[in-house]
C-alpha cells in the first residue's frame, strides 16, 4: 500500500462477533502532506474510519497503516479533534494545551525540564489561532468558536505528523464555522501537515479539502472519490463560484444514491 494513511480491505464491527460491521472492504489512501475530507450518509462508519486510522480500534479484517508503519497501538504522531472541545472546565485554557505534553513520552519525561519552552510553544498556537493572550482564560470563559480553536491548538501542541478532525465544526453557527475554516486552512498551509477530516458539511469538505471520499451507507466503503481542483489559498468567495457549488452538487447526488 502507497499514502502516508493507508486503509487497505478493512472491515471492523462492534460488539459481539459476527455483529454486523461498520465498514467492509474499506479502502483509502491519503498523501502525506495532503488534506482529505470523508463524507457520506449517517452511520456510515466514517467515524470508526478515523478510529482505525489512530489506533483507537482494530479491525477484524484488513490492514491500516500510518508513515509506513502497520497500525497495531494507539498512533502517537498523530493529533484529535472532535465535535466537542472536551477542555477541562478547571484547567485554563493554557493548562489544557500543554495536558497532552504531561501525558505523552517523551514530553512527560521532559515538562519539568522544558517548561518553559512548552509554554512558548502554546502561547505562539493560540496566536496563530486569535487567541493571543487568552491563555489564562477558563473554557467557560470562553466562547463555542474560541473553544474550538483551543481544542485545535492542543491537537497540535504536541507537533503531530497527522491531524484527524470529526465534525470540528458541527456544534458552531454557520459564520464561526466558516471564520474556522480560514483558521483550519491557514494552519494546513503554514505546516504541510496531513490532514483528515470528517464532515457532513459538503461546502466544508469542498472548501478544505483536496480530495473528498464518499462513503456507502453502512457497512461504510469508499464508493467515490473527488479531487478537488480549486487553487490555493482559497477565500469565502470561492464558495459563491458555479465552479464550487457544481462539486458541492456532484457530491451530493453521490450520498443520495448511497442513501438508496
Amino acid at each position: 500500500m502507497s499514502g502516508f494513511v493507508s486503509l487497505h480491505e478493512v472491515s471492523h464491527a462492534y460488539g459481539v462477533a459476527g455483529g454486523p460491521p461498520a465498514v467492509e472492504s474499506l479502502t483509502l489512501s491519503v498523501n502525506r502532506g495532503e488534506f482529505a475530507a470523508v463524507v457520506g450518509p449517517s452511520g456510515c462508519g466514517k467515524s470508526t474510519l478515523m478510529k482505525l486510522a489512530t489506533g483507537l480500534q482494530f479491525p477484524y479484517h484488513g490492514t491500516v497503516m500510518v508513515a509506513g508503519q502497520h497500525v497495531t497501538k494507539p498512533v502517537k504522531i498523530a493529533g484529535m479533534a472532535f465535535q466537542a472541545p472536551t477542555l477541562l472546565p478547571w484547567r485554563t485554557t493554557l493548562e489544557n494545551l500543554l495536558l497532552p505534553l504531561e501525558i505523552v513520552e517523551p514530553y512527560r519525561s521532559q515538562m519539568r525540564r522544558k517548561k518553559a519552552e512548552y509554554v512558548a510553544r502554546a502561547e505562539a498556537l493560540l496566536a496563530s489561532v486569535g487567541l493571543g493572550g487568552q491563555g489564562d482564560k477558563f473554557p467557560w470563559q470562553l466562547s463555542g468558536g474560541m473553544q474550538m480553536r483551543a481544542s485545535l491548538c492542543r491537537a497540535l501542541i504536541h507537533e503531530p505528523q497527522l491531524l484527524m478532525l470529526d465534525e470540528p465544526f458541527g456544534a458552531l453557527d454557520a459564520f464561526t464555522r466558516e471564520e474556522l475554516w480560514g483558521v483550519i486552512r491557514d494552519l494546513h498551509a503554514a505546516s504541510g501537515i496531513t490532514v483528515v477530516l470528517v464532515t457532513h458539511d459538503l461546502r466544508e469538505a469542498v472548501f478544505l479539502a483536496d480530495r473528498v471520499f464518499v462513503m456507502s451507507a453502512r457497512p461504510g466503503r469508499v464508493i467515490e472519490e473527488r479531487v478537488v481542483g480549486l487553487p490555493r489559498p482559497r477565500d469565502l468567495e470561492v464558495t459563491f463560484t458555479s465552479e464550487f457549488q457544481d462539486i458541492v452538487h456532484e457530491l451530493r447526488g453521490y450520498i443520495v444514491r448511497a442513501r438508496q
